[in-house]
């Protein structure tokens, strides 16, 4: 169980997030949503330990995450961030990259490593791209490599912000397939997600952020009917129910 208590953080002495209280459960897709600016990537790369929090703890099953060394904080963690530079590397050699934390010096990939990184390409789709350079794949291609760099770094938790972007609607749906997948596995899943709809639609445990702190937290269901959505987001939204459960769209006007 991941467990963030009175979490503060920011940049450059300017607080962000204001005491964050939230327990993320494993086995489950838990989705960050809010509106631009409202701390969530912030939020993701505290939970990572690439900002410092400024006041509370990361607690991961029992242990202080600020207490570990960076090596072993990240076999527990993985992060995938929005935006990307584009190194000139193999597809093959950029997947091996997320099994970094598990080598000793001097540090050569061994027969395991190269294995697991065979493995998270398959699921991925991409094995026939291993030996293509970065820099020649297009956006939707390049995203489903950095995923499979996640999942090949075996942690327990699997942090992703905005992990859709670049793909198109049959790519997100094997993005959710594939959260779904990590989550039934038993690793602790959190996205941020900036479409609404499918934040609602794929969600365990749905947490909406506004200007640093938790507005609201819970099912999709108990969020909806919270009726926060609305003032949260500045749009008006409407369910209706089909053979498939709820589907959500936006409405504009009255």
């Amino acid at each position: 169980m991941l467990e963030l208590k009175s979490l503060c953080a920011g940049y450059r002495g300017t607080e962000i997030l204001h005491g964050i209280d939230l327990i993320i459960p494993p086995g489950q897709i838990t989705v960050i949503a809010g509106p631009n600016g409202c701390g969530k990537t912030t939020l993701l790369k505290t939970i990572a330990g690439i900002i410092p929090a400024s006041g509370g703890s990361i607690i991961l099953d029992g242990r202080d995450l600020g207490l570990l060394e960076p090596r072993l904080a990240a076999q527990k963690i993985a992060y995938l961030p929005q935006n990307r530079q584009i190194p000139e590397i193999t597809v093959g050699r950029l997947v091996l990259h997320g099994r970094f934390p598990y080598l000793s010096y001097p540090r050569h990939y061994r027969k395991e490593d190269l294995e697991i990184a065979g493995e998270a390409m398959e699921a991925m789709g991409i094995t026939g791209l291993a030996d293509r350079y970065l820099s020649a794949l297009s956006g939707g291609q390049r995203q489903k490599v950095y995923i499979a760099m996640v999942l090949a770094q075996k942690t327990p938790v699997v942090l992703m912000d905005e992990p859709t972007t670049y793909l198109d609607i049959s790519h997100q749906l094997q993005m959710m397939h594939q959260s779904r997948f990590l989550a039934d596995a038993g690793k602790t899943v959190v996205l941020v997600l900036h479409d609404l709809t499918m934040a609602l639609k794929c969600a365990d445990h749905l947490v909406v952020m506004d200007q640093g702190r938790i507005l609201v937290e819970g099912t999709p269901e108990a969020v909806w009917e919270s009726g926060c959505l609305g003032s949260a987001f500045g749009v008006r939204m409407e369910r209706m129910l089909s053979p498939h459960g709820w589907q959500y769209y936006y409405r504009e006007g009255d």
